[in-house]
């Protein structure tokens, strides 16, 4: 048997792979790498002045999943809401509505992901604010590892430029 052609062909596979970018070989999909829950750490909002916002605190409480066949849902709420004094949803006062209003939300539907431009896109199915309703909703990853999401949503309702980032819940 003429073994030259055999390692002239592995040779050249050998060579096609190691020039190859790193961690090209057998790296994972973005969407997989996004499965599973993650827990949010930050959420900034900077706005077109230059100044910062917190809408859900410095400790905000929340969770963005994403299922294995393109769902979503994300909660985000400030640690400090307040109880309803009332104890009844349906007669909360203005300020204890206003202020949960102001300090939530929340959002579920189907999502895709922009491989090349490291985007997720959320189609909007329900939400606590009704004018987002059916959008499609844009987030631009700016960090993805094993345990950490970061990403911005450029096109925030409320203005500026918003920036979450979760880690992933063990």
């Amino acid at each position: 048997m003429n073994w030259r052609p055999i390692i002239g062909l592995s040779a050249t596979a050998a060579l096609g792979l190691a020039l190859l970018p790193q961690g090209a070989v057998g790296q994972k999909s973005i969407k997989d790498q996004i499965l599973g829950t993650w827990v949010i750490v930050s959420l900034t909002q900077m706005m077109k002045d230059g100044s910062t916002r917190h809408p859900t605190g410095m400790n905000p409480k929340g969770v963005n999943v994403f299922t294995p066949d393109g769902r979503f849902v994300i909660l985000f709420t400030r640690d400090n809401l307040p109880k309803l004094a009332g104890g009844d949803r349906g007669k909360a006062t203005a300020d204890e509505a206003r202020a949960i209003v102001e300090g939530s939300i929340g959002y579920f539907g189907s999502y895709t992901v922009d491989e090349p431009n490291k985007t997720i896109v959320y189609r909007l199915e329900g939400t606590t604010f009704p004018n987002q309703m059916g959008t499609d909703q844009r987030r631009v990853i700016t960090l993805l590892t094993a345990d950490e999401l970061k990403y911005r949503n450029p096109g925030a309702t409320s203005g500026g430029l918003i920036e979450v980032s979760f880690k992933r819940a063990k």
